[in-house]
């Protein structure tokens, strides 16, 4: 078993329950390590170490009365900056949001503490949520544990770098453009991106919003696939408002042993190259699960043309985030659209069309994705999941120079724009499939490499199954080195 900072949140509460260690006691070594660790991290950027002390010993006391809150009772947590949490500043790493006090919880943070979990802290973003980086002009840069000259991932990345490290128990994040599963692949821990709807994200918003967001969810992360599960049984169901009308009901996965699976794997599309590193790491998995009688397709795929989903894609994200420009910026977009040849397919050119996109071509747009969620489903019909890359690379160093679609990674030797990297958020994503990030091994150099676990509409529990049978018999989360 991993030492106590490193283990499960499930393992946590279960020595919790049995008296083997203290709710204070947990909590107050966790804030020893922050204190110790996260100065060259910079992942745990709000802290609320005195409100969170008085409520581990009111948990101690509650269980010295046998009363259990519920099944996290006790757990040190952290969650995503952009989550309310009354008291606290919600920022989205946005300057001019800096004196933003919640005065509600989110949904998904009253419900977690209604399981339980003792909150100390909300972990690091970048501006808007909008990067596989994560730093902005209040809190400043987060650095990955496995070596701080590169990115954590983003938007939830100090999420990821405080668990990697040891110093929380369990994290929550969102994603719509791969913004839990980035950071897991990343930092070497596990996420989920439930299927969209299933979680409320009401109070993980920008102030202005009410509405749910297209694509947009919020799920867990975590140091293993039980704790996924675990999270999201927490957070998922309707909320008020729906639920004198409907229940979720997830279904229970059929297959009990790998051997039971029947899975597709694809490794890279003719418009998004993946490094070789990565690709070696999920072939290693592929000839793995063969060996273990593991049903593997390379071949297979869902009735849909990459480059379209690429493009829908880009156009539904960008129109799903275009309520964060001012009138003046809508305007300057719509000029700079206009002036945009029709040959221009670069992401800079789809971004700032989708952002004051008509809604006639919003329509044409979600039609087609109407049309890959009905491919998808049928590709499900003859495969359990499909495996496949979270990204193009593994962690990449700081680059915060310049706007986001100007830079560029290296894959397999070529340059390329660092924007690519979204097209292993969206190809499932835009039709609102669930999927998890897990554990796959390490690059030759040391640097984490995840799988997606992709499953089908409400398929969520299948996918965290899977990871589950990996956690025990391929790849389960490893510490960094030098967070002893």
């Amino acid at each position: 078993m991993l030492d106590t900072p490193f283990r499960s949140a499930t393992q946590l509460a279960a020595e919790i329950r049995k008296k083997k260690i203290g709710c204070l006691e947990l909590l107050d070594l966790y804030l020893a390590r922050v204190a110790k660790y996260d100065g060259a991290l910079n992942a745990i950027v709000v802290r609320d170490f005195e409100r969170a002390r008085a409520r581990a010993r009111a948990a101690d006391r509650a269980l010295a009365k046998r009363q259990v809150w519920g099944p996290l009772h006790g757990v040190p947590m952290t969650i995503k900056e952009s989550y309310d949490v009354a008291g606290l500043p919600t920022t989205w790493g946005v300057p001019a949001y800096k004196g933003n006090l919640a005065t509600t919880n989110a949904v998904a943070v009253d419900r977690l503490l209604g399981a339980g979990v003792v909150l100390f802290g909300k972990t690091n973003v970048p501006l808007y949520l909008a990067d596989w980086q994560s730093f902005n002009a209040i809190y400043g840069t987060t650095n990955n544990p496995w070596d701080v000259t590169r990115a954590p991932g983003g938007s939830s990345g100090g999420s990821a770098a405080a668990l990697a490290a040891g110093l929380t128990g369990l994290e929550a994040g969102s994603d719509i453009g791969s913004s839990i599963r980035n950071p897991a692949h990343f930092c070497g821990v596990y996420g989920h991106k439930p299927t969209w709807g299933i979680v409320p994200r009401t109070g993980q918003a920008l102030p202005w919003q009410k509405a749910p967001v297209d694509i947009d969810v919020v799920g867990p992360l975590a140091r293993s696939a039980a704790d996924l599960d675990l999270a999201l049984s927490v957070m998922a169901g309707p909320e008020a408002i729906e639920a004198a009308g409907w229940q979720l009901r997830l279904q229970t996965p059929k297959q009990k042993r790998l051997r039971d699976f029947k899975v597709a794997l694809l490794l890279d599309t003719p418009e998004i190259a993946v490094d070789r590193e990565v690709q070696d790491r999920l072939l290693a998995l592929a000839d793995f699960l063969r060996t273990q009688k593991v049903k593997v397709d390379d071949r297979a795929r869902p009735a849909i043309d990459t480059a379209e989903a690429w493009a829908v894609y880009t156009r539904l994200l960008r129109a799903a985030t275009s309520d964060r420009q001012t009138d003046a910026d809508f305007a300057k977009n719509q000029a700079a659209a206009s002036a945009l040849k029709p040959e221009d397919q670069s992401y800079y050119a789809r971004a700032t069309r989708a952002a004051v996109l008509s809604h006639r071509d919003w329509l044409a747009a979600n039609e087609a994705r109407h049309r890959m969620r009905l491919a998808w489903a049928e590709f499900f019909t003859s495969y359990d999941l499909l495996l496949c890359p979270v990204a193009s690379t593994a962690a990449f160093k700081h680059d915060q120079q310049g706007e986001r679609y100007d830079r560029t990674l290296v894959v397999n030797g070529q340059k390329v724009p660092v924007t690519d990297h979204l097209f292993w958020a969206g190809y499932t994503g835009a039709s609102y499939l669930p999927s998890t990030a897990a554990p796959c091994g390490f690059t030759p150099s040391g640097l984490p490499v995840g799988v997606q676990i992709v499953g089908p509409q409400y398929g969520d529990l299948t996918c965290l199954g899977f990871a589950r049978l990996l956690e025990r018999e391929f790849q389960a989360f490893v510490p960094p080195p030098g967070y002893a």
